[in-house]
């Protein structure tokens, strides 16, 4: 099935899926803050963190048996695809250490700097999220590796 490369590359679609299962977390942890049902945010959230935790394995893992692919794409593409990856990958280096400080803020009750950090914890974590997904999209289904 090659929207899926599950037989290449299934650590690749698992990463993807795990992606887009933090952005649903994501949003769902969002909608629940703003409704004012802090038990399921914080519930959610957390699951959040735990499956980019497992993410974050599966890429080493990923990374680790297959090394880096190339894109395939050329021209407009290709320097749209490398300007989209750059900002992928400067944040979600930063989404570690975001979402663990924004974590502990929450856990600790200090609501006011929980709020503050999660204003900017969220919007990087929530597009690291959703370019994920994208940028599996452009390797493995626009521009497939050989």
């Amino acid at each position: 099935m090659p929207l899926l490369f599950a037989e290449t590359y299934p650590l690749a679609l698992a990463n993807a899926l795990l992606n887009a299962v933090a952005t649903v977390l994501l949003v769902a942890g969002y909608v629940l803050i703003r409704s004012r049902r802090e038990t399921a945010h914080k519930r959610v959230m957390l699951t959040a963190f735990g499956v980019s935790v497992v993410f974050l394995v599966v890429y080493l893992w990923h990374h680790a048996l297959h090394g880096s692919v190339s894109f395939q794409g050329t021209g407009t593409a290709r320097y749209g695809y490398l300007g989209l990856l750059l900002t992928h990958v400067v944040m979600a280096a930063m989404v570690p250490f975001l979402a663990v400080w924004t974590i502990s803020l929450g856990l600790q009750n200090d609501r006011p700097r929980h709020r503050r950090w999660a204003k900017i914890t969220f919007p990087i974590w929530l597009y690291v999220s959703v370019t994920g997904v994208i940028v599996y999209l452009l390797n493995y289904v626009l521009f497939p590796q050989p």
